[in-house]
């Protein structure tokens, strides 16, 4: 069974940095792309950032580009969102995705991806 479950949400002040996480279990790591969705209240779900494990290709939405990066460590069957510079526009639920299946509309599309943890969310203060 097929399990990612995200930590390290929270609530910080504008300008400040949180890192959160993503382990999965229950499939091979390595060679799948992974994801890190936000989702707030009355908004529509948005792809944050995506990785191809084990391959060192990574996407970055614009609207966070150069603020939040992705990373990932294989040993720990985890994914990372290290994000810096945090705004109150960036309050939302952070929800990690897998893929194993086919088709969808790229990495940073909801479509793309067929597994779903149960977020982490995060709160910037202004």
């Amino acid at each position: 069974q097929v399990q990612l479950v995200e930590s390290g949400g929270g609530s910080v002040q504008a300008g400040g940095s949180l890192r959160l996480s993503c382990v999965v279990s229950g499939f091979t790591f390595s060679g799948k792309w992974m994801g890190w969705f936000r989702q707030a209240p009355g908004k529509a779900r948005e792809g944050v950032a995506s990785i191809y494990t084990g391959g060192g290709i990574t996407n970055t939405a614009d609207s966070v580009k150069g603020r939040f990066t992705i990373s990932e460590d294989n040993e720990k069957n985890t994914v990372y969102l290290h994000m810096n510079s945090l705004k109150p526009e960036d309050t939302a639920m952070y929800i990690c995705a897998a893929r194993r299946t086919t088709g969808g509309a790229g990495p940073l599309s909801s479509t793309w991806y067929n597994f779903w943890g149960q977020g982490t969310q995060v709160t910037v203060a202004s």
